[in-house]
């Protein structure tokens, strides 16, 4: 059976690798890159999830998986699930990625109480995954649905992700299990300080699943920028298109990052 992960490639320009969440696949990102025809983008589907086969393993299976598949010179974008695998390769390959972008994504997504730090109570993960083993399809329609609350066309979206993700193959439940695994142990809060690329984070003040209390926990230089969309919840591109591109094309160039190479 074949390893090699599955992405869709499409633009000219400056390479960007993007990383979708735990549910889903590379598609979930399609309309989005339509729109940054500029930028070479790479959407990938994570093992096990899309057209890509499932990789055992940790987080760090993974990730090795991921930059062996990817340019070494590119801009990484992860969501939710995604944005952790993004931010573990950029803390252990950082000569391999120019910069980092998280969306709606923590180093640290269940709730601790020693510290205190926002999370995700497990019992809602429990419910994922139970919905998910039950009707997966429906779930992800639901998921994306809650997702675009607040999209003055949020109809439209959802019919038009909700197509693209599902003409793709269901993910292979051991890879759920992987994620949610992740998801519910992965701290990757000690290698934070350590980012050395520069690292924009949008967040969506409406998020049920990453707490706004969040960035501010989070270390705070002169190469990271906080961007909060008042309005959006957990998946800003999907319900904010437009704000996401437009604070997504502001601040590459801040950062040398011209679409050109």
């Amino acid at each position: 059976m074949t390893t090699s992960l599955f992405y869709h490639v499409c633009g000219n320009g400056r390479p960007l690798v993007w990383l979708h969440g735990w549910g889903v696949n590379g598609s979930v990102f399609l309309p989005t890159v339509a729109q940054l025809p500029q930028y070479r983008s790479y959407c990938v589907d994570l093992p096990g999830f899309g057209d890509s086969p499932p990789c055992v393993g940790t987080l760090d299976d993974w990730a090795e998986r991921l930059i062996t598949a990817m340019p070494a010179d590119a801009i990484w974008i992860g969501w939710s699930l995604g944005g952790l695998l993004a931010m573990h390769i950029a803390r252990r390959w950082p000569q391999r990625v120019k910069a980092l972008i998280t969306v709606a994504s923590s180093p640290c997504f269940m709730a601790q109480t020693t510290p205190p730090w926002p999370g995700i109570a497990p019992q809602v993960l429990q419910q994922f995954e139970q919905q998910l083993q039950q009707d997966l399809a429906r779930t992800v329609e639901r998921f994306l649905a809650i997702q675009a609350m607040g999209s003055a066309t949020a109809r439209d979206d959802i019919r038009h992700i909700k197509e693209l993700v599902l003409a793709k193959p269901l993910p292979d439940a051991d890879a759920l299990a992987q994620g949610l695994m992740m998801l519910k142990q992965v701290d990757l809060r000690p290698e934070m300080s350590a980012i050395s690329q520069p690292w924009l984070r949008i967040w969506g003040r409406l998020d049920g699943l990453v707490s706004r209390r969040l960035p501010p926990l989070l270390p705070v230089s002169g190469l990271t920028t906080d961007v909060m969309l008042p309005k959006a919840s957990h998946a800003p591109f999907i319900s904010h298109p437009q704000e996401f591109l437009q604070h997504l094309q502001d601040w590459l160039p801040t950062k040398g990052f011209n679409s050109s190479l």
